[in-house]
Parts: structure tokens; sequence; C-alpha cells
């Protein structure tokens, strides 16, 4: 098998800011350097969202579960997450990170691909660019960035991951190989605990075990698209774009309580909170939604979703709040539920219009109204934070996680 290349340098590079989360907290606080901390859900079911270094050095990692992280390391610091701290760190960052190429794609607040092909004669190689948007970074916001360039994005994603902590790695343009094939076949997007146990079978470790399986013995074994792409990223050959206008398909918030819960009433109002907080992204993106969607999880693991499309889009929180809650009074809470959320989808770009509501609308000039109101409480929200103010009849809860899937896509590392 030959390996394809159609990059003749190593111009894409992927920039992942170490330890985000626990990063920026220490930046904000100066008696948290030096110290194990922690942000996630500060409950007894809440999960690790990052850990500083500090605290890694105990064993502590994203997704572990805060109750095992506390006996761990009982003397680490456990904070709930800031997350307009660390959108507002993360656009300072994403600037930077334009500021050399208009071919930024964010996969998340903490990391992006960049393709530099364009900016050779501005800015000088790809590793140099890399290099010098460590420096800026650091420079410019205090945060630290480990970068992998190599031609593939796949390559340098790995390469970032293998840069870490605080470091560069460069995989040049006929060393691919040499570095991809010796890594365990985890590394590769795409293998996961069902897929090893797939490959197993074969006796695969390592991703050049998996190149030498036949394109069609994996086919077999994984299924056509999923057999197919494997075997391309185990030889390198990833010829997907940087894409610069990736759009988000839906925007949601979810919570994980500290125990089972049963009183609808203070449900609703958390439906509020949390409807408040995506309604603020969608116009934070100058987007608009049709679909509202309810995500319950029961006491025994149990996952149903209800979902009403509205007739026009709506970016109000007031018609997010109470198609979200029209749609909790259709569940039977019976025994207690653990995880609540609420997401939109079907996003349109433009600024929000008029909405209806799953139930009777107000007028035409109450949604102006509203429109303003919402607008009047991001400026708080934005100058003061997220928690300065809230919807009415919002309650101070015992929360075991504070994010939804995608922030919790945000904290990984």
């Amino acid at each position: 098998m030959v390996e394809v290349v159609s990059r003749v340098a190593p111009s894409i590079l992927h920039l992942d800011l170490d330890a985000f989360f626990a990063s920026v907290e220490q930046l904000d606080d100066l008696g948290l350097r030096g110290r194990p901390v922690v942000v996630g859900g500060i409950g007894n079911r809440g999960v690790v969202a990052a850990a500083s270094y500090e605290a890694r050095a105990f064993g502590i990692h994203s997704a572990m579960p805060t109750a095992r992280a506390r006996r761990a390391c009982p003397d680490a610091v456990f904070l709930p997450p800031r997350f307009e701290a660390y959108s507002a760190r993360s656009a300072e960052v994403m600037a930077i990170l334009r500021s050399v190429t208009p071919l930024v794609e964010p996969i998340s607040l903490d990391e992006a691909f960049l393709d530099v092909e364009g900016a050779h004669r501005t800015f000088g190689t790809g590793p140099e660019i890399g290099a010098g948007l460590r420096a800026r970074i650091k420079a410019e916001t205090g945060l630290s960035a480990s970068v992998g360039a190599a031609t593939t994005k796949m390559l340098a994603k790995i390469a970032s991951d293998l840069a870490k902590p605080d470091g560069l790695l460069v995989v040049e343009p006929g060393t691919e190989l040499e570095v991809l094939h010796p890594l365990p076949v985890g590394r590769l997007w795409g293998v996961g605990p069902a897929t090893r146990r797939r490959l197993d079978r074969f006796g695969v470790v390592t991703i050049g075990d998996l190149a030498a399986i036949p394109e069609d013995t994996l086919v077999r074994a994984l299924g056509d698209a999923s057999g197919r792409h494997l075997h391309a990223l185990a030889w390198n050959r990833d010829d997907r774009a940087v894409e610069p206008h990736q759009e988000h398909k839906s925007i949601g918030h979810e919570e994980t309580f500290a125990r089972d819960r049963t009183d609808g009433a203070g449900l609703a109002a958390d439906l509020g909170q949390m409807a408040a907080r995506v309604a603020a992204r969608l116009r934070a993106a100058d987007r608009t939604a049709r679909t509202i969607v309810l995500k319950v999880r029961f006491h025994d693991f149990t996952t149903i979703t209800r979902s009403h499309t509205l007739p026009h889009p709506t970016a109000l929180t007031v018609e997010i709040a109470a198609t979200a809650r029209a749609l909790l009074d259709t569940v039977d809470l019976g025994t207690g539920i653990r995880l609540m959320g609420v997401s939109v989808s079907q996003l349109e770009e433009g600024a929000p219009v008029q909405g209806t509501l799953a139930l009777d609308g107000p007028s035409d000039s109450a949604r102006d109204d509203r429109r303003a109101l919402d607008a009047a409480l991001d400026g708080v929200r934005q100058r003061f934070g997220e928690g300065a103010v809230g919807a009415a009849g919002g309650r101070t809860r015992d929360r075991g996680s504070l994010w939804g899937p995608e922030e919790m896509k945000e904290a990984g590392e």
C-alpha cells in the first residue's frame, strides 16, 4: 500500500489549549496557581470537565466521576464551570488564530484546526506559524497551547495530543507512517470500546497492525463505512478540508441532579433557567430555531425525548421555555428523574423573528417587548456573568453537573 499525501508541507495545524477550564480558573485566581484544580459538577453525581496538571498527577481526568476525583485528591479545589469566562477567553484565542488565516475551524472552546498553506509568504512555514501562535497566545492571554502540524487533519490532531502539555510537534511529509503506525490503535478517530473489541479478534494493538489488515477484511468485520474509513486513516488518507464555516446543528443545556427529582413545579422552574441559557446562546450566534427538544433520564437510566416544532423560528426565552414546559407536562415523572435538558435544532440564520408559543401566543407588541427584555438581559449577563440575572421563580438547586452535550464536548481534553 502506497501512502497518498496531497500536501507537500505540514500546513494543517491543530491547536489545543492545555487544561483549558482549569487554566482559566488559575489565571483568574492567583491563589489557585500551582494547586490541583478540578472543574465540573461538584455534586455526588457530577463528572470532571477539566483538571489542572497538578490534579492530573493524582490520576484525575475529564469524564471521571467527581466523587472518585475527591477520593483521589481530597485537597484539590473543586469548582463549578463558568462558561461565560471560558467563552470570553476562547474568543480571544480564536481572534488570534484568525489574524493569521481565515481558514480556522473551531472544534470546541479550546481547540481548532487551521489551514495555513496560504499564509506561508506572510507568516512563514506551518511549524513557524504554530510556534508564533503559541507565543502570542501565551503573551496575550496567559494560556498555554499545544500544536500539531501535519499534512492531514487527523495526524495534526494526533500530533497536538502527543505534544501536550505546552508543546509543538511537527510531522514532516514522508514521515507520517513512521509516526502513525507505532501508536495505539485507539488514537484513531472512530475507534471506541466496541470497535476495539472487534479488532481484538485480529490481534490489533497498534495503528500499524490495523493497516496490515486488508480493507475487505475490515469491511466484513466492521461494516462498509467504518471499515473503509479506518483503513484509510491507518494509511494517513484523510482529505477533509478545514471548514471555517462549520455550523452547529443544535444548541442545548442539560443538568444531572444530585438526587432524583419528582417535583414538577421545581423542574418547570429549572427548565426556565435552562431555556434562558439556550436562548442566550442562540442569540449570541445570531441564530433562531424551530424545534425544541426536552430530554429526561429516569432513575433507572432510561432516557426519553419529547420534541415540538414551531411554525416559525424563534430565539425568545419565553417561547422556548413555554414549549419545554409544555413538553414536560406530557412526561410521567414516576419515581423520579436524575437528568433533564432542553435543546433546540433546525437552526436558521438571521435575527430572531416573530415566533409562536406552543400554547396561546402573545401579541406582536408583546413579542417586541420580550425581544427587548432578552437583549437587555443578555447585556447584563455579558457584563456581570451568567449568574447576574435569572428568570422569575428560579431556584438555587443542588446540581450534579452543569453542562449539556455540546459543553461536554467543549470540555474534552
